[in-house]
């Protein structure tokens, strides 16, 4: 049976999607952002940052430094470094918060929902058994147990060890 993630708070990202100066993941890569920055690791080409709008709790994404915005823009070294952070997010998050499952997957072009269509990124998005409930479809409400920040730091640790 196929069940739909409903995501509505993610409707607040919608509003604005664009509105931003610049690229989310051009200042992460700079550095730019101090202490809000939602990176938990940078590689040599690469880094691992929290989704400020997540479907689930420690949905992280992973981008090239490099403003590409095709899969066929990377060079081979950044296509290598993306997989291997990657594998490294899943083995974080099983760490960390010991999800039953994943979703993992790159949104290639706007019409195919990639909201930050210019800066190519790809999706780690843990999941547990049986969590979609009531409260975004009642409440529109989205529970995520625990502050981006804290998850950050835990996430940070697991990549420095």
């Amino acid at each position: 049976m196929t069940r739909p993630l409903w995501a509505p708070w993610r409707v607040s990202y919608v509003e604005q999607a664009g509105e931003e100066d610049g690229c989310v993941f051009c200042r992460e890569a700079e550095q730019a952002l101090g202490e809000a920055s939602l990176v938990v690791h940078r590689g040599e080409t690469a880094l691992v940052l929290l989704n400020k709008y997540p479907y689930s709790s420690g949905h992280l994404m992973v981008a090239p430094f490099r403003h590409v915005g095709a899969l066929d823009d990377l060079d081979d070294v950044e296509a290598l470094e993306l997989h291997r952070l990657t594998v490294r997010s899943l083995e974080a998050l099983r760490a960390v918060s010991h999800p039953d499952a994943f979703n993992v997957g790159w949104n290639l072009g706007s019409v195919a929902g990639g909201s930050i269509a210019a800066h190519l990124h790809e999706h780690v998005v843990p999941r547990w058994a049986g969590d979609t409930n009531f409260m975004p479809v009642l409440a529109d409400v989205k529970v995520v147990p625990e502050h981006l920040l804290a998850t950050r730091d835990r996430l940070r640790d697991v990549f420095a060890a």
